[in-house]
């Protein structure tokens, strides 16, 4: 392609979404520019995330991998109940990496030139031969692409889809975070290389060895994750989601977590917990917060402009496919890209490609998080819902692959 001929494209967001897009457009022979409007950069963010197969083989298609990314190995799945006894088990090897693993990755294959952080997009006027960006900063960007993957709260899908809003799923997720060398002998020997399920009331809490801060699997530097979704109405997300000024925020930074929120966590895992995992929450030392949402698009294509990744759809973390989804939303918008002269015909196909896979993703993350939701003091509380702790740490494991069961949507619906 002639440098008078190179398409142009735009990325609102440079999380791994845009990340995935902007190398696999830019391999493509685009000239490429991705704007993420967070002014620092994002490196440190996120914690543990399963690795698939799939994710490899994109990573290594783009060139940005030679090999998978850094990751513990485990065997398998158990379900345990709140004195310590086996509950149910999944022979399933996998291995789990880390949300900065896989950015970094990204970044470091991604011109720094073309990363623009502390620039946002503002809005979008599309015209028949191409779009422009509206930034910020003021800047007016020609292009003949943009893309939105500026996450849960995105600016691109305000702008085109404004009846498009994150749903409160009614419950929140705590990550706690410590070096193993924190971790007491009986832990390590008995616990830290298992990826562990239980179901305190009105919540779930899972438990799984993670990479080190250096993304090191070396025993003796790596870290221990827990995750504890906790049912919270809507009313009590004020309290937990203002820091120790009062300042209310949509996102809260982990070091602005009221004192009092932690310790509140720590009493109920002390009451509620089996001992091992009472000790992880005792022990932890960095911690997280995040409300679980719903992002369900009608529609992800507007003619130039395209969603990918959470600005498109983001499903409960239960399915345990955020960064999958994006890398997958990225490939099928990529080769439709190249394999079409009309970029407005190639995001119609990557639409009719993407929509109802994304759609039965978020379905079945609220299937499988209906029992939090709902406040139930356990998955096996309502039997219309046909969750066994069996089907949990299966399911869970892997790719979406089933529909809930009939019952369970007419439930839903009721529900809703």
């Amino acid at each position: 392609m002639s440098a008078s001929r190179q398409r142009k494209a735009v990325i609102a967001g440079g999380s791994v979404g845009g990340l995935f897009i902007g190398n696999m457009l830019l391999r493509q022979g685009w000239a490429v520019e991705i704007f993420e409007r967070a002014a620092s950069g994002l490196e440190s963010r996120g914690a543990g995330i399963a690795g698939h197969a799939e994710l490899t083989a994109i990573l290594q298609s783009i060139g940005v991998s030679g090999e998978r990314p850094p990751g513990i190995d485990v065997s398998g799945r158990v379900a345990i109940d709140r004195h310590g006894k086996q509950l149910a088990s999944f022979d399933y090897p996998q291995y789990l990496t880390s949300w900065s693993s896989v950015f970094n990755l990204l970044l470091a294959a991604f011109p720094p030139d073309r990363y623009h952080l502390g620039v946002g997009l503002q809005d979008i006027d599309q015209g028949g031969d191409g779009v422009v960006a509206v930034l910020s900063t003021g800047e007016r960007v020609a292009a003949d692409l943009v893309v939105g993957a500026d996450g849960l709260r995105s600016r691109v899908r305000a702008l085109l889809a404004p009846d498009v809003a994150p749903s409160y799923g009614g419950y929140v997720a705590w990550r706690g975070i410590m070096d193993e060398t924190g971790l007491s002998a009986a832990f390590m020997a008995t616990t830290f290389d298992k990826f562990s399920f239980c179901f305190p009331p009105r919540g779930q809490f899972i438990g799984y060895p993670l990479l080190g801060q250096d993304g090191s699997n070396v025993p003796g530097r790596r870290r221990y994750n827990f995750l504890w979704y906790t049912h919270t109405p809507a009313r009590d997300l004020e309290g937990l989601m203002t820091d120790e000024r009062g300042e209310r925020h949509e996102s809260i930074p982990p070091p602005l977590i009221r004192k009092s929120n932690i310790e509140v966590l720590r009493q109920a895992g002390a009451r509620d917990l089996p001992a091992q995992y009472a000790e992880v929450v005792q022990r932890a030392d960095r911690h997280l917060l995040q409300p679980i949402y719903d992002v369900e698009s009608r529609r992800i294509a507007f003619g130039r402009v395209a969603l990918i990744g959470d600005a498109a759809f983001v499903a409960r973390p239960h399915v345990g496919i955020g960064v999958l989804k994006a890398a997958q939303d990225a490939a099928a918008l990529a080769r439709n890209l190249a394999e079409c002269d009309s970029v407005v015909e190639a995001l119609q196909r990557y639409e009719g490609e993407r929509l109802q896979t994304n759609i039965d993703a978020v379905e079945f993350g609220r299937y499988l998080g209906n029992f939090i939701e709902r406040g139930l003091a356990g998955p096996t509380s309502d039997p219309d819902l046909e969750l066994s702790y069996e089907f949990i740490i299966r399911e869970s494991a892997r790719l979406p692959r089933v529909k809930p069961p009939g019952r369970a949507a007419r439930q839903e619906r009721v529900l809703q």
